[in-house]
């Protein structure tokens, strides 16, 4: 009998602890606030959802998250937030300035809400998240504050009424040529809930000391993070040079940040990180430049009441370029874009970039890793596209029984990109590819 009831208190004691051990897994393996959301939030949402922030709610804790956990959910998992469309799986992927959530991060997320959102062990303690000065500059935390800060003239922005543009010129101060490392334009406060798109080109004196012409400084529309530079080339700013700029302001805002208030002194400031001076005069440092590159006649797009339309332009070089970066441009109806690259030689396309859920009120220059940025034979072929949708199934659209034609008020539509080339030679073109290559077999190798 006592044999009897002590196998028994063993099978009992061994099964008590199977299934203490199950527990424990069980816990393991349970998705919580602080092993795991608290992190990607943190990370990645907080930066916006936060006082202060330009984020409709706060999202700096568990008390904060946990009453839209379901929304963070859908939006997730629809990879609506973060605000990055760029179409997963399509072209390529290694971009700077990348805001996509892993698919790791995805799925840690739906898995969390689906298991009741819960808070986890109170012992352990999430990493606070980081949460440095709104407006600071992008690149501030990597290459500290900008050399040079170009400010606009300032303007007040009424609460409702037509759209405004402001065009005047301001004096950069530079007595030198600059290579510029990285650019990023940034309005004011509340300014950025009223600038829908800032361009800033750059004048510089000729030999008859008179302003011409120079070249584009860079762009900005809402949501832009901003432009780096490559290794390697200069995007030049010259001596005694201008900043023309070209801001369109839009009443009463646009979006979800839009403040439906008066602006006091709207001001948009371009914040410019520059290389040592000389730089330019180093080997293979090739000119880059930023352009727009026009699908079609502007004064050719109409787009009918509840319609659909898609516009599409082409661009070829005389010498061998390559693609830096890619930002597509339009307002309320557009809502995809894509570039290709059409090889005449061998009639082959290639897939560069898709972006199939553009919205207006997130800019972004999808700036490419320059190991995998688009190198391009002279000849080659870039195929921009653009898709605008003008009925009530975009939730974008104001009015989807109106005309919309191109134009450039908010009302209006456009059809344009803006790329970053560097220009090559045939030397510069080969000695890339070849350090391409190397790379790749190196890869390849220390994956057997």
């Amino acid at each position: 009998m006592r044999i009897k009831t002590s196998f028994i208190g063993l099978v009992s004691l061994v099964a008590l602890g199977v299934q203490t051990t199950a527990v424990a897994q069980a816990q393991d393996d349970q998705i919580t606030y602080n092993t795991h959301v608290a992190k990607i939030i943190n990370e990645n949402c907080v930066v916006c959802h936060r006082e202060g922030g330009i984020g409709p709610m706060q999202l700096t804790n568990y008390e904060q998250v946990r009453p839209w956990a379901p929304l963070i959910q859908m939006k997730v998992a629809n990879r609506q937030m973060p605000p990055y469309a760029y179409d997963h799986g399509i072209g390529i992927q290694d971009l700077e300035g990348d805001w996509r959530l892993s698919q790791d991060d995805i799925d840690s997320v739906v898995a969390w809400v689906n298991q009741g959102s819960p808070q986890g062990d109170p012992d352990v303690i999430p990493v606070a998240p980081e949460l440095s000065d709104p407006d600071q500059w992008s690149f501030a935390g990597e290459l500290g504050q900008p050399d040079l800060i170009v400010p606009s003239i300032a303007m007040d922005i009424p609460a409702d009424g037509n759209d405004l543009w402001s065009k005047h010129y301001v004096p950069t101060g530079l007595t030198v040529d600059r290579c510029i490392k990285a650019v990023q334009v940034k309005p004011r406060g509340d300014a950025k809930s009223v600038v829908h798109h800032a361009n800033s080109s750059v004048e510089a004196l000729n030999e008859e000391g008179e302003f011409e012409q120079f070249g584009m400084l860079t762009e900005y529309a809402m949501g832009k993070w901003g432009e780096l530079v490559p290794e390697g080339v200069c995007r030049t700013l010259p001596a005694n040079s201008r900043v023309s700029w070209d801001i369109h302001m839009f009443p009463g805002g646009l979006g979800a940040m839009a403040q439906g208030a008066v602006i006091k002194d709207n001001v948009v400031e371009i914040g410019i990180w520059f290389h040592e001076e000389g730089y330019e005069a180093g080997e293979s440092v090739f000119k880059q430049d930023l352009n727009l590159y026009r699908l079609s006649d502007q004064d050719d797009l109409v787009i009918a009441p509840n319609g659909y339309a898609m516009t599409q332009g082409m661009h070829s070089f005389d010498h061998p370029v390559r693609i830096d970066s890619f930002q597509p441009h339009g307002h309320l109806r557009m809502n995809a874009a894509s570039l290709e690259v059409f090889y005449p030689e061998t009639g082959r396309t290639e897939q560069i970039s898709q972006i199939s859920n553009w919205s207006a009120t997130w800019h972004h220059s999808h700036i490419y890793d320059t190991d995998v940025a688009p190198l391009l034979p002279a000849g080659a072929v870039l195929i921009i596209k653009q898709w605008y949708d003008n009925t009530s199934a975009n939730p974008n659209n104001p009015d989807p029984d109106v005309w919309v034609m191109g134009g450039s008020r908010t009302a209006d539509e456009m059809t344009h990109a803006w790329i970053a080339v560097t220009h090559l030679d045939d030397e510069g073109f080969e000695k890339i590819a070849a350090e391409r290559k190397v790379k790749e077999e190196r890869s390849l190798a220390g994956s057997d």
